[in-house]
């Protein structure tokens, strides 16, 4: 089905999973968001972001106050609905209505979720959100071509592999070459349906381990 230009805004919704929320990213978040980027290995989860990780409390209170005034990018905190607390962050960015096209990025998922059902429900909430409620034709996700993990990541999600912008752009005071990927319109009802069926509570053991791996199709 033929997309409908331009495509409305993102604009902050609430949305609702089963092991996570995506919020707009406000003031309240600071405390929880703090503690999860300065948690040990900081470091390396700040390696490939543009930020650093936050020395003190009111250094995360002045990046939020930042973050949330913009609306590209368009931050969401992501918060554990089993504890409740916020566990992680992303963005919705280089929004381009009229194309149909927007990216996820500035992803940080802390430790209490990296890697878990949590972090999948994450994005998964992003796509259908693009996809479902504001009729994009195209979701992005870029990453540094050193980072191996962000690609690994990408191809699990569902992302394909498009190709490598060589010196893209110049980060943390070194050259970057960005590896692009992207999912599209027509690909994801059949993802969706992946999602869904690994996402469900059946699927995982009492600790929370997957009986079964999420097989969209591009790892």
């Amino acid at each position: 089905m033929q997309a409908r230009l331009p495509c409305p805004r993102p604009a902050g919704a609430v949305l609702e999973g089963c092991y996570v929320r995506l919020e707009p990213l406000r003031e309240a978040h600071a405390a929880d968001l703090f503690e999860a980027s300065a948690a040990p290995g900081a470091e390396r989860r700040f390696a490939y972001l543009a930020d650093a990780p936050p020395a003190a409390l009111a250094d995360m209170d002045a990046w939020i106050a930042k973050a949330a005034a913009g609306t590209d990018p368009l931050f969401s905190a992501v918060v554990d609905k089993a504890s409740g607390r916020t566990a992680g962050r992303q963005a919705l960015m280089r929004i381009t209505p009229e194309h149909g096209v927007l990216e996820i990025g500035h992803i940080l998922w802390g430790p209490a979720i990296a890697r878990t059902r949590c972090a999948t429900e994450a994005l998964y909430l992003a796509a259908r959100h693009v996809f479902e409620d504001l009729g994009y034709r195209r979701f992005e996700w870029k990453c540094n071509d050193l980072n191996e993990p962000s690609k690994a990541a990408a191809r699990r999600f569902g992302f394909g592999y498009e190709g490598l912008f060589r010196q893209h752009m110049w980060v943390k005071g070194a050259s970057r070459d960005t590896a692009w990927f992207s999912m599209l319109d027509s690909e994801w009802p059949r993802f969706r349906r992946e999602y869904d069926r690994w996402l469900e509570p059946s699927n995982f053991d009492p600790s929370g381990r997957q009986l079964s791996k999420l097989r969209i199709g591009h790892e």
